[in-house]
């Protein structure tokens, strides 16, 4: 037998393996613990998230699934902790627009490439964002805000702890001419506690965060960043009904595992996943989150995450944000 010919038998053999390995390699997964890695800080919109799909995957697969919390530059750590993670699917990554198509245009140099070391697993949700001050603060409406804000121009702030925080913050400011400090945190949680103790004037936060402050009447709500009114608190008008015409900020959850994991436990992580946001623990973070379910193949979310870094990188650059 030639050295080519027995080439091509191993690799037919090769290949034949794997195609029979793939459905048992997916029956088999998880045969050990998951480890779902959250790029923000406990308390976050993700990690609410993300802890509801790790009991409900838990329960289905008898298997634990442990958060781990790894906050920090702007979602750089927990991001480049999966890329360089074992490829497995036992290491997934709770990630976000931040993480996925926002970063590569806030930042010159990124330590992970958000395609090129990522596998697509499926999309999670997607929800919009309140704008919220203090109960004292001296402006009681958008308009109010607004009218503060250009008598004191740059002295105002607000907090961002995501990327999604952020640009509903610059488009503000952009759409409404005024000049407010953006002051950045590790998420928006800790953006929220300096937010009541008065270091800063506003805030544009996930529902998720700031919703329950603002019933427990701790912070109040001026408007919401999506064009139409949350059913959570149908009583705060939308951002642009209330006078700055055009606005409209969302962000979105997404899964992803190391390149080269293999596709039938990247399918099989698709499945336990999507029926996962299904479940009443994740539900229950939706309706409170005022955001929905959301659920894509592989494909369709690599499809999206392209449309939109085009799309964020066109609202970062009208916004006039230059790369850090």
């Amino acid at each position: 037998m030639t050295t080519s010919r027995r080439t091509l038998l191993q690799s037919a053999l090769a290949a034949a393996i794997v195609t029979l390995a793939g459905p048992v390699l997916a029956q088999s997964f998880p045969d050990k613990a998951i480890t779902f890695v959250v790029p923000f800080t406990a308390g976050s919109a993700t990690d609410q998230l993300a802890r509801a799909l790790a009991n409900a995957i838990t329960a289905d697969t008898k298997t634990p699934v442990v958060v781990d919390n790894r906050p920090g530059a702007n979602a750089f750590i927990g991001a480049q902790l999966v890329a360089k993670a074992k490829p497995d699917g036992y290491t997934v990554l709770i990630a976000t627009n931040t993480t996925h198509a926002a970063n590569e245009h806030l930042y010159k140099k990124l330590p992970y490439d958000p395609v090129k070391d990522f596998e697509p697993i499926t999309a999670l949700g997607r929800g919009g964002q309140l704008m919220v001050v203090r109960p004292d603060y001296p402006a009681r409406s958008v308009g109010e805000f607004i009218k503060l804000a250009k008598a004191q121009p740059g002295k105002l702030s607000f907090g961002a702890g995501s990327s999604s925080s952020r640009i509903a913050g610059e488009m503000f400011k952009q759409l409404t001419g005024t000049y407010i400090l953006a002051i950045p945190y590790r998420s928006n949680p800790p953006a929220v506690t300096d937010l009541l103790g008065g270091q800063i004037d506003v805030m544009f936060t996930d529902m998720a965060t700031g919703l329950p402050q603002v019933k427990a009447g701790k912070l109040r709500a001026l408007g919401v960043t999506p064009r139409q009114r949350s059913a959570l608190a149908p009583e705060v008008p939308t951002i642009e009904e209330a006078g700055v015409k055009g606005y409209e900020a969302t962000y979105w959850f997404a899964a992803y595992a190391p390149a080269g994991t293999p596709a039938p436990v990247v399918a099989r992580l698709n499945q336990l996943l999507t029926a996962a946001t299904q479940s009443a623990a994740a539900k229950s973070f939706f309706d409170n989150a005022g955001s929905e379910a959301w659920s894509a193949t592989p494909e369709e979310l690599a499809k999206f995450q392209a449309a939109e870094t085009v799309k964020w990188g066109k609202v970062i650059k009208a916004a006039g944000i230059e790369a850090e």
